[in-house]
């Protein structure tokens, strides 16, 4: 018996199941397209290819003095001098810090206000006002004593024998480091949560105990990363040394700038090159102290520069392998 036209029979019914499917295809997926990247990109080269093209072949610079300055035994002894001044500068401000943030911290009322009023002090005048102000304080007080106020002096002390250049530099430094330095220490202690007090007072501990051994070491946490970051602007504030007669890195190569002067550019080059090796070795320096006082705190470490580089490596070896199999 033959079905009517129009009708579909079982057998042209049957279920699509049973048809195989297609085989899935591998299909590369391809990145989402960026123009202003590119655009932005190219404009950063072709600036960075025009400044370098300019420093290489100006001869204003004057590439092979600098390179005969560069290494003189006389730079070479201005930068000792600058890293001593730094040196010792960085030592004794944080140092002060830690006395200033702790009388900040004080419950004694004439301790938070002589440090408030220090701190506001030193943060306001200009650091090479400090240091022309002590290099000019024999003047006013040529003779130092230690006794009783408006009475007899136990000791005395000739401030023109003490006060040499190089104790003029760290003294004025040091007295306005420690002002920065002592927001940093008491923003470092304020960091420290309040139930890590609680709980060390709660074990009966005494009050110095808590503090230096429950309390600092927590706080140095946030203090050493941001001093470590303080330390270089003072690399930078050394340079103001030179106006206290103290022949340092940049006050040397002024000096020879005036017996020189057709050197003065390939000198002030000198100058800042060395200050870009110093002020890159405490970035580094502060990257790794970061880095181990983040342990703790963070879920992974931030990679070094080596491991990164081993990582961009890998994943080029990867990419590559990936093309290559496609």
């Amino acid at each position: 018996m033959s079905e009517p036209p129009g009708v579909v029979t079982l057998a042209e019914a049957a279920p699509a199941a049973d048809i195989p499917p297609d085989e899935p295809r591998a299909q590369r997926v391809q990145p989402l397209r960026r123009p202003g990247r590119w655009i932005a990109t190219a404009v950063a080269l072709v600036l960075v290819a025009q400044f370098a093209h300019g420093l290489i072949s100006n001869p204003f610079y004057q590439w092979d003095r600098f390179g005969y300055w560069f290494l003189r035994p006389v730079i070479l002894d201005g930068l000792l001098v600058t890293l001593e001044v730094a040196a010792y500068s960085a030592v004794l401000g944080l140092l002060g810090g830690v006395v200033l943030a702790l009388a900040r911290l004080s419950k004694s009322p004439v301790l938070r206000a002589v440090s408030w009023t220090y701190v506001w002090a030193l943060r306001s005048i200009p650091l090479i006002v400090v240091l022309l102000f002590l290099y000019n304080f024999s003047a006013l007080y040529q003779t130092l004593s230690l006794g009783v106020p408006f009475g007899p002096a136990f000791v005395r002390f000739d401030e023109s024998r003490l006060a040499t250049d190089m104790v003029i530099a760290v003294v004025g430094l040091s007295l306005n480091e420690a002002a920065y330095a002592a927001e940093v220490v008491r923003g470092g202690i304020l960091s420290v949560d309040q139930g890590q007090h609680e709980a060390a007072a709660a074990l009966g501990l005494p009050r110095r105990y808590q503090f230096w051994r429950i309390v600092f070491p927590q706080a140095l946490r946030s203090i050493v990363p941001n001093y470590v970051n303080q330390l270089i602007g003072l690399v930078k504030a050394t340079s103001l040394v030179f106006y206290v007669s103290l022949l340092d890195l940049f006050g040397t190569a002024q000096t020879l700038g005036a017996t020189y002067p057709g050197d003065i550019v390939p000198l002030l080059l000198v100058v800042t090159v060395w200050y870009l090796v110093l002020t890159s070795l405490v970035s580094v320096i502060q990257f790794y102290v970061e880095r181990h006082y983040a342990r703790g705190a963070t879920r992974s470490l931030p990679p070094t520069p080596s491991q990164k580089l081993r990582t961009a490596l890998t994943d080029l070896r990867a990419r590559i392998r990936r093309e290559a199999a496609v």
